[in-house]
């Protein structure tokens, strides 16, 4: 009975972005290319998740929110297990910091009126694959930061298929490193729970984030790049361990 509960919403939620995005999304384009104007579409965009959130019944809790840095431009850093988080995590960030911007997968870019207005609003792709590709990306996210904008990064690189750490890739700590920006290393835990490996059902859960303390990067230099990733690293992982921690006691409770 819970499966098919789950699975009438998964089918509802599914065929509300579809519409939102068709019916509402479109027509807020084609305004925001017209006007080269983008903030509508943040509001709409963070609207339609949070409608989402809700028919499925995703909730997320957030720890650690003085961390935000409201006041200046900063890089959060975030482990990756599922495709539920990115979306998530852009509607908790960008209702706690202005200016937020997602560097996300360059294959997204392809999908109609989503690609397009992800380039309205700024958002950086990045194609892993490709070194020359992926350095430019890099360079015009660094770019973003330096002119007042936040950036939400999965220096994984790609979704971790067990829920384990993955080694973090350099772009972002160099792209840290290029603009000064503090670092807040950041953990998603339940999201993995949400969405389960093979299946399109998503089901009701809790999703914690948890922001840790600010990583400052003002006089540090490139050469540095590994130990601050590896610092950085080290900090998700025990964010991910007290998010584990705090969903287990909750679980109890």
């Amino acid at each position: 009975m819970f499966t098919l509960i789950t699975a009438i919403r998964s089918i509802v939620a599914y065929v509300f972005v579809i519409a939102y995005i068709v019916i509402i999304g479109t027509p807020a384009l084609l305004v925001a290319l017209l006007t080269n104007t983008h903030r509508h579409l943040i509001v709409l965009g963070i609207n339609c998740v949070r409608i989402a959130m809700a028919i499925l019944g995703i909730r997320a809790e957030v720890v650690g929110s003085e961390y935000i840095q409201h006041h200046r431009s900063a890089l959060y850093t975030v482990n990756h297990a599922s495709n539920v988080e990115p979306p998530i995590l852009f509607a908790v960030l960008r209702s706690l910091t202005p200016k937020l911007k997602v560097v996300y997968k360059a294959v997204l870019r392809k999908t109609p009126i989503l690609g397009r207005g992800f380039d309205q609003v700024g958002f950086v792709p990045i194609e892993r694959e490709n070194r020359e590709r992926a350095t430019q990306a890099i360079d015009r996210a660094t770019a973003s930061v330096q002119s007042g904008n936040s950036l939400l990064m999965f220096p994984e690189g790609t979704r971790s298929r067990t829920g384990e750490l993955l080694p973090f890739k350099k772009g972002a700590f160099v792209l840290a490193l290029k603009a000064q920006a503090p670092i807040v290393p950041t953990a998603i835990f339940g999201a993995a729970r949400a969405m389960r490996p093979g299946s399109p059902l998503i089901w009701p859960t809790t999703v914690r984030v948890h922001f840790g303390p600010p990583v400052e990067t003002v006089g540090l230099q490139i050469a540095q790049r590994d130990e601050l990733t590896e610092r950085v690293r080290n900090e998700v992982a025990r964010l991910l361990v007290e998010a584990a921690a705090a969903d287990a006691a909750s679980t109890r409770g």
